[in-house]
């Protein structure tokens, strides 16, 4: 199977390039410019470039091959409003409609936990990120026919990886999760599909694998 990672230099980005070429997977990184290229070939995939400031139809090319799309690209936390509508609202929306374009079936976006509930939006620091979030998921829901996953973490961390996470808890105590388990999340799901399906994660006590595998039977 192949991969093409959209915000394959951002933090969870890399790790999921680095656990999927790891499993054996083709990968391809699509990249906002070609100095970062080198970092892609290092965690084992190979680079594309890849504009989220572009048009749907410039986007198309980097998607030739490919059988999964995983969007994991976010403006980043220095950046203002401005470029969180255009890279997580608008940049996601764009790459859905030039996955279709591309007719590729499978798409799986990195979201975040607590997007759909607006009342959590307004207790955030951080409400355009999750408004943009929810849009975004909300156009891959309902105007698409992809073979969809939602992801949608906790409060992300850099600690080392468990391995071990809790899939759509119902009450938890814990709302935080490591970048590397997002992404080992991921990977997990590329290779046991979870069609139109929204998961929520926490770092917890089942090994990811199992939890992953456990979702999937139950389709």
């Amino acid at each position: 199977m192949t991969t093409l990672v959209i915000g394959a230099h951002g933090q969870v980005g890399q790790r999921i390039v680095q656990q999927l070429a790891a499993t054996g997977e083709t990968v391809f990184g699509g990249i906002r410019n070609a100095e970062q290229a080198a970092t892609i070939d290092k965690l084992g995939g190979q680079a594309r470039m890849f504009d989220l400031m572009g048009s749907a139809d410039a986007m198309v090319p980097a998607m030739h091959g490919i059988d999964t799309v995983v969007f994991s690209a976010g403006s980043g936390g220095s950046t203002g409003d401005d470029m969180t509508l255009n890279i997580d609202l608008d940049g996601a929306i764009k790459a859905i409609i030039a996955t279709e374009e591309a007719h590729i079936q499978r798409f799986i976006i990195v979201s975040a936990m607590g997007t759909d509930d607006r009342e959590f939006w307004a207790n955030s620091s951080i409400r355009p990120y999750y408004v943009a979030k929810y849009y975004a998921d909300q156009w891959l829901q309902h105007r698409t026919n992809l073979a969809y996953t939602i992801v949608r973490p906790g409060i992300l961390t850099d600690d080392e990886p468990t391995g071990k996470i809790a899939l759509n808890p119902e009450k938890t105590d814990n709302t935080r999760i490591t970048r590397a388990d997002v992404a080992a999340t991921v990977t997990a799901v590329v290779r046991h599909p979870l069609p139109h399906q929204i998961i929520t994660l926490v770092n917890g006590e089942t090994p990811i694998e199992t939890a992953v595998q456990q979702a999937a039977a139950l389709q």
